[in-house]
Order: C-alpha cells, then sequence, then structure tokens
C-alpha cells in the first residue's frame, strides 16, 4: 500500500466521520483535514519532473492549501461564531441512519467502480470509487441536513470528490482551470457565509427549512 491508497483511505474515514457528526465545529476540522489531504493529491500525480509544468502541481496544491485548509474553514467558523450555533439538532435523515446509507453507497460505489477499466497509471486504484463516494456524500449532507452552515460544508465536500476524481485519476487538467473551480467553490462558501448570518438575524435560527416562518 503506498502513500496515495492511504490517503484514499483516510479521505474515506473523513465522509463517513462528516455523515456520522452533529457538531459543525467537528465537521469544519474534518473538512479542513480532507482540503490537506486533497492538497498532495497534485504532487503525488508528477511524472515528468524535469519539465517547467512541472511547477504546476506544487503551485496548485499550494492554492488547494491556501484555500480549502485556511480559507474556507475561517469564513465557515466565523459564520459559526456569528450565528452562535454548535449542532446540527434534527436532521431530515438521523445520523444512524447517514452512516448505514454511507456505508450501502460506499459498497456500491466500489463495485460498481470493479467493472470500469481504469488505466495502469492511476495514482490509486481506490481514487475512482472514493471520488464517486466523497461526491454522494458531499450531495447528500446538501439533501438531508438543515442548517445552512452544514449546506455549505456539504457543497465543499461535494467539490473536494470532483477534484479526487480529476486529479488522483491523473486526467489532463489545467491550472487555470482547477484553480477557477476553487475560487467559484470560495466564492459559493463566502456567500453562503453571508446569507446565514442574514438569516439567523432576521429569522432568530439558521434551519432552511423553516424560513417559511417568521
Amino acid at each position: 500500500m503506498n502513500i496515495s491508497d492511504c490517503l484514499m483511505i483516510i479521505l474515506l474515514l473523513t465522509n463517513l466521520s462528516l455523515l456520522g457528526s452533529s457538531r459543525l465545529d467537528a465537521c469544519i476540522r474534518i473538512i479542513t483535514f480532507q482540503g490537506i489531504i486533497i492538497a498532495f493529491l497534485p504532487i503525488l500525480a508528477i511524472r515528468e519532473p524535469h519539465t517547467v509544468f512541472s511547477y504546476y502541481p506544487y503551485l496548485l496544491a499550494l492554492a488547494i492549501l491556501t484555500v480549502k485548509g485556511i480559507l474556507f474553514p475561517s469564513l465557515l467558523k466565523y459564520a459559526l461564531r456569528s450565528v452562535n450555533v454548535r449542532r446540527e439538532i434534527e436532521p431530515f435523515v438521523g445520523y444512524g441512519t447517514s452512516i448505514i446509507i454511507g456505508v450501502t453507497a460506499m459498497a456500491l460505489s466500489f463495485w460498481v467502480c470493479r467493472h470500469i477499466p481504469i488505466h495502469d497509471t492511476v495514482l490509486s486504484a481506490s481514487a475512482l470509487p472514493v471520488a464517486i463516494f466523497t461526491v454522494f456524500c458531499g450531495l447528500f449532507m446538501i439533501v438531508s441536513r438543515v442548517k445552512a452552515i452544514t449546506q455549505a460544508i456539504g457543497y465543499i465536500v461535494f467539490e473536494n470528490g470532483i477534484y479526487v476524481f480529476g486529479s488522483a485519476l491523473l486526467i489532463e487538467q489545467s491550472f487555470l482551470v482547477e484553480l477557477g473551480i476553487i475560487f467559484d467553490v470560495f466564492v459559493m462558501v463566502f456567500i453562503l457565509g453571508i446569507m446565514t448570518f442574514h438569516i439567523n438575524r432576521a429569522f432568530d435560527h439558521i434551519n432552511t427549512a423553516r424560513l417559511e416562518k417568521k
């Protein structure tokens, strides 16, 4: 088992932790850890270290580490302090059920990917199922949680899965395109932070299921 496989396993465990965690500060710490993990993927994917373009993975890794490991968590922590909320109390889907659904989705991801041919130069044999499972976890958090902050975390996890799919499978990637994706999500998280703050001021809560009840 190489470093890439270890990172994929850790990413898998962080996804399951997110599905079973009700504490918002713990969820923020988990996505911070995810950001640090995926920041290493462009470096591990280097195949031609003596070309000019070999510097791009290092710059991309630095950008990911800065945005996903520092900026995103800082914005979410600021929003968390502003609204004074600590837990996701009543999600649409309970945490025990969420973990069961997550484990089932993880098994299905690995089963489906067994029938998909993967190139020999893939960074990790488990990259594809882990990427699909990460995308699923992000989407599941968006639709199954009621707090705006948790839904913003779901968007970040969703984007992490998309990035793992492209980076870990060594799909040809443009440095500018990847940065564009990162900063699109940055703008989304920034806007959601502002919305969360104003929602809390107007409705005394950030439960998106109760916005019609002022």
